[in-house]
């Protein structure tokens, strides 16, 4: 080969290469490109100081509108016993249901007679009574009267006192009601479930002598809960809890009763309450306060004097039991204090 052909297949042999690289070179940056995600769109800008606290007061003022919101179902509804050779009976039936807590909220529940809490037994002192508990639940269970002090056969505790009700099944407890207070009954058999999921209510005893009894316009009695899918008074939370009402000059009571597995600290705004019993037992000297601790099975008895008209929020002061950026929930009610 002469130096011209020579120089001549170089020229070509580096030109080759070079494009050949250049091909390379090119397919790795397309390939590159191809590889590389489209970046997101940029946030969209924050909302105003203004915008945002508008938002959530809409929340908070829409669910204190709805106040009381109707919703299915009511418990805590005073029952008439029959009367046998002087003996007052209660039929009692425990079974599982649909419970709407609040508008829209079902959860499944445990409930004597279709309601939560169960029926409310008013008696008094001395008098004979007989609960007859039919199980139609699909699991064992038993009534504890909580804070009465009843037979030991009849405290209603399975394997200690007495045998557990199994399913489709029923049990009578009979017993004369030894004294006066604020009491309670309850499942007493798998209870973080069955009381958590409604197995529970109010036995209200009221004294022989009722001369040292306080004149009210309203006996309410309130139970207090945290399982059933929520906070909750009386089976409800707010907005469908129940309001409690007076006109001005009235005196009130309340029964608080804790059914729940917390303290809730109830607070009343407004006005101050008298406590005059606890468990069922008259205070030595009552005494005033407007946040009244009440701790799992306790029972706390207040009066109200409704000196000052308006509508004022009662409710647990753990704040996380009540209230969020959303708005009022859970253990919320209103004490509405009408002028004379």
């Amino acid at each position: 080969m002469s130096n011209s052909s020579r120089r001549s297949f170089l020229r070509e042999g580096v030109a080759a290469a070079l494009s050949a690289g250049v091909l390379v070179a090119c397919r790795a940056q397309a390939e590159t490109v191809a590889d590389t995600p489209t970046p997101p769109a940029p946030p969209p800008p924050p909302p105003s100081p203004t915008a945002a606290a508008d938002a959530m007061d809409a929340m908070c003022e829409k669910g204190v509108k709805a106040f009381p919101a109707k919703t299915e179902g009511k418990g805590n509804v005073v029952m008439r016993p029959r009367v046998e050779n002087g003996v007052k009976i209660f039929d009692l039936t425990a079974s599982k249901i649909q419970w709407e807590i609040t508008p829209g909220q079902k959860v499944e529940a445990f409930a004597y007679n279709g309601m939560i809490p169960g029926p409310q037994i008013r008696v008094k002192e001395g008098e004979r009574v007989r609960i007859n508990l039919k199980n139609e639940l699909d699991q064992s269970t038993a009534i504890h009267f909580h804070g009465l002090s009843v037979p030991n056969d009849q405290d209603g505790v399975p394997f200690i006192t007495q045998p557990p009700i199994k399913p489709r099944q029923s049990y009578t407890y009979e017993f004369t009601v030894p004294h006066a207070g604020s009491h309670m009954y309850h499942s007493h058999h798998n209870a973080t479930t069955q009381v958590m999921k409604g197995l529970l209510g109010a036995f209200i005893v009221e004294p022989k002598e009722a001369s040292n009894e306080p004149k009210v316009a309203l006996d309410y009695v309130m139970i207090l809960n945290d399982g059933l899918g929520g906070f909750s008074l009386n089976g409800k939370g707010f907005p469908a809890t129940e309001p409690l009402v007076a006109t001005k000059g009235e005196t009130i009571r309340i029964r608080y009763m804790n059914e729940g597995m917390m303290i809730h600290p109830m607070h009343l705004h407004g006005m101050p309450m008298t406590v005059i019993a606890k468990d069922g037992w008259a205070v030595p000297a009552p005494w005033k306060c407007d946040t009244l601790n009440i701790a799992p099975g306790e029972r706390w008895d207040v009066l109200v004097h409704c000196t000052n008209p308006g509508t004022w929020a009662f409710h647990c002061h753990i704040l996380a039991h009540a209230e969020s950026e959303q708005g009022m929930f859970g253990m919320v009610t209103a004490l509405v204090v009408k002028p004379a």
